[in-house]
């Protein structure tokens, strides 16, 4: 028993020591390298402009990518093929078009002249804020990010769906590179779409459908961030990129009368959202890896979300074109309107 208590003193000391000699060393490393204790701030700061300033377009982005892939819940026999060009609407909400930025909520800034003020989301206007910092023995001015100045987003793209039998169709969206202002978007998508109805004869007899479809998309959205010169060189956060991976199941029925069809559905997803720094690394990288840093610490708001939304569409038929019209709603509205032809 003496012995064990002796041995506990003496390991208690060692890691006392230890541990006295690694923070004098850290001490000594910061000194000898240069770097502000005010970095750590400024990266809390980074973190937070990320959550509140990208996370409402990212949300936006999962909604504008959700709707319209049902062109109809009939069975597609092999080989149908129907290309389309669609035109996607998406209206911005004013509670997600700006963000209350407090001195309270900052470490390294500081609001100029006021204690609070209203800043936009990269869905917001062209106002902007400024924050002042201190860095070594300099001042660092940073002018806050601004957003897309848009209350109504439109977006085209192309959809193709071909059946490959045993009533399912695949259904594939390109969508060209779009930038909007200080926001670039862009979406890859491949899904299955699968007849229900083609199992209940009597129900098909009355016009009557439904189906089920699995789906996955990619959205990749890159936003003008933080762009921070400072005394050790220019800071490299002036891009932010969001990587949202989304799967999603639905149910479409529909009721046909002659030409015309109406369509109602239900959409739950679940998505996950990675932020990264991208672009040219700033002058500082020479002394301190920031931008691995940073993206390091993004990790901590990579976030899961799920979504349930509603859908509605219209669609009439032309010879072998078809006209439709879709509305999707829950915390947001998108609507759609598509061309389509059926070869």
């Amino acid at each position: 028993m003496q012995f064990t208590l002796i041995l506990m003193r003496k390991l208690g000391t060692i890691f006392g020591l230890a541990g006295l000699f690694v923070m004098n060393n850290s001490n000594l490393m910061a000194q000898n390298s240069g770097i502000d204790p005010a970095f750590g701030y400024l990266i809390q700061d980074a973190i937070y402009f990320t959550e509140h300033y990208i996370t409402p377009a990212t949300d936006a982005a999962v909604y504008q990518a959700a709707s319209s892939w049902v062109n109809t819940p009939q069975k597609a026999n092999m080989w149908d093929f129907t290309l389309g060009l669609h035109m996607n609407t998406f209206l911005v909400p004013k509670s997600d078009r700006n963000f209350r930025l407090d001195n309270q909520d900052l470490s390294f800034f500081q609001i100029e002249g006021q204690d609070s003020a209203l800043t936009p989301t990269a869905l917001g206007g062209d106002q902007y804020v400024m924050l002042q910092g201190v860095l070594g023995d300099s001042d660092v001015i940073l002018r806050s990010p601004e957003g897309v100045d848009r209350e109504v987003i439109i977006y085209p793209y192309l959809q193709g769906a071909i059946g490959i039998g045993y009533g399912t169709e695949a259904v594939v969206k390109f969508s060209p590179k779009t930038t909007l202002k200080n926001v670039e978007y862009q979406v890859y998508v491949l899904g299955f779409k699968h007849s229900l109805s083609q199992y209940f004869k009597n129900v098909e007899d009355k016009n009557i459908h439904f189906s089920v479809l699995v789906a996955y998309a990619m959205e990749d959205l890159t936003v003008n961030f933080l762009d921070i010169d400072t005394d050790y060189g220019n800071l490299g956060l002036n891009a932010l990129n969001s990587l949202i991976d989304t799967w999603q199941m639905q149910f479409n029925g529909s009721k046909k009368w002659d030409k015309f069809e109406l369509s109602t559905g239900i959409i739950a997803n679940t998505s996950t959202f990675d932020y990264k720094l991208k672009g040219e690394k700033g002058a500082i990288e020479e002394i301190l890896p920031l931008q691995s840093i940073l993206n390091n610490e993004l990790k901590a708001i990579t976030d899961n979300k799920f979504n349930l939304i509603g859908e509605v569409s219209g669609r009439v038929e032309i010879y072998r074109f078809f006209l439709q019209t879709t509305i999707a709603f829950g915390k947001f509205v998108n609507t759609n309107l598509s061309l389509q032809h059926k070869f």
